[in-house]
Parts: structure tokens; C-alpha cells; sequence
């Protein structure tokens, strides 16, 4: 399982069809950070496919307490497509994205089974089309470090996998704005309070 400040997620969006006894299952997987737009995304594909017979959904957004989700069989028999779509979700270990399974009735029905199946093969293969990355939660900071240290200092942002998102100066002092990981911050600020005997300053 991810860690404190990172999590799963698609690397792209994701969209495939499969066909079951004449009817057309499209799936589709987004990336979205909160319900809003999750909400936004389902309306968009509903108006895309406005002719189609079903939308069944499933999103989960953020990460550890801050996390919702949601699904919907959006009228088809109760735990045949939002529970299943959710399901592939969870077992992925994912968050920040909406599952959007689009159905084109056929003229045969599937059954509660085949519906559930035709639904979670839907939600897998469309994740598995967009593929999956762990990314990390960030956060930026500002620092003023005297030229003698500064060298040492960049070395260090480097080591914690920091980015230097902005160079510049501050009453003559060197300053620097950079993004890290959350998890990282700590240590470094540590090391560089350490390596500086004091010097750097951060904002």
C-alpha cells in the first residue's frame, strides 16, 4: 500500500470497448482530485453518449482520512455495476480517478451474474489501458542561504529528490524557492540547519 504522502493513481486517461451478447460496454477512466469534478466528467461523457442505455460509475478521490468515493448502478439491477466498478478501483489500490462504464443495451439480457462481470472486466480493462504510477504529495518552501553554503545546499535538495523552482535574492542573500516531497522536508531542513551551522533561513 502507498505511504503517508504518496498514493496510486492512472498515468493517463483510459478507454476501451468490449462487446457481451450484443451489447456495448464502454469504459472510461479519468483523472479527477475532488467529487466536483468527478461529477463534471460524468456529466460530459453522459452528454457525449446521451443515446446510450446506462452510465454506471464508481469514483474514490484523495488519500487516508480525506478520502470519498462513490458509485452508482444508475438503474441497473442494485450491486450489478457500481459496486463491481469500485471494486476494481479498491483492488488497485487507487485514488483520484472516476470509472465511467457506458452501456448500449443489446436485446438480450446478461442476467445479475453477467451483468457484474460485463461491468468489473469493463473497469479493469480501462485501468489497465491507462496504466497505473505512484505519486508523491509536495509541498513548497522557501530558503535564503549565504554563498559559501550554497553549493552544499543544492547538493542536499538533490539528494531528497527536491526541485529548485525558483533562484533569486533577498537583501544579497541567495534565495531559493523548492517543492519536495512531504516526507522529506523534515530531515532535509535538518541537514541543511546541520550542514550550514545555522546559516540557512527558511521562510
Amino acid at each position: 500500500m502507498a505511504g503517508s504522502d504518496s498514493y496510486r493513481t492512472i498515468k493517463g486517461p483510459g478507454e476501451i470497448e468490449i462487446k457481451i451478447k450484443g451489447s456495448r460496454f464502454l469504459g472510461q477512466v479519468l483523472s479527477c482530485t475532488d467529487p466536483e469534478e468527478a461529477e463534471s466528467l460524468l456529466a460530459a461523457v453522459r452528454k457525449k453518449y446521451y443515446d446510450a442505455t446506462h452510465h454506471c460509475f464508481a469514483y474514490r478521490v484523495g488519500i487516508g482520512n480525506e478520502q470519498k468515493f462513490l458509485y452508482s448502478d444508475a438503474g441497473e439491477p442494485s450491486g450489478t455495476a457500481g459496486k463491481p466498478i469500485y471494486d476494481r478501483i479498491e483492488g488497485n489500490e487507487l485514488t483520484n480517478i472516476i470509472v465511467i462504464v457506458t452501456r448500449y443495451f443489446g436485446g438480450t439480457k446478461l442476467g445479475t451474474g453477467g451483468l457484474t462481470h460485463a461491468y468489473s472486466e469493463a473497469a479493469a480493462e480501462a485501468i489497465k489501458k491507462a496504466g497505473t504510477i505512484e505519486q508523491y504529495l509536495m509541498e513548497q518552501f522557501s530558503l535564503t542561504v549565504p554563498y559559501p553554503d550554497y553549493n552544499i545546499i543544492e547538493r542536499l535538495i538533490h539528494k531528497h529528490e527536491g526541485k529548485i523552482l525558483e533562484r533569486g535574492m533577498k537583501e544579497q542573500v541567495p534565495s531559493l524557492t523548492v517543492q519536495m516531497r512531504i516526507s522529506f522536508i523534515s530531515e532535509f531542513k535538518a541537514m541543511a540547519v546541520d550542514a550550514t551551522s545555522g546559516r540557512i533561513k527558511f521562510e
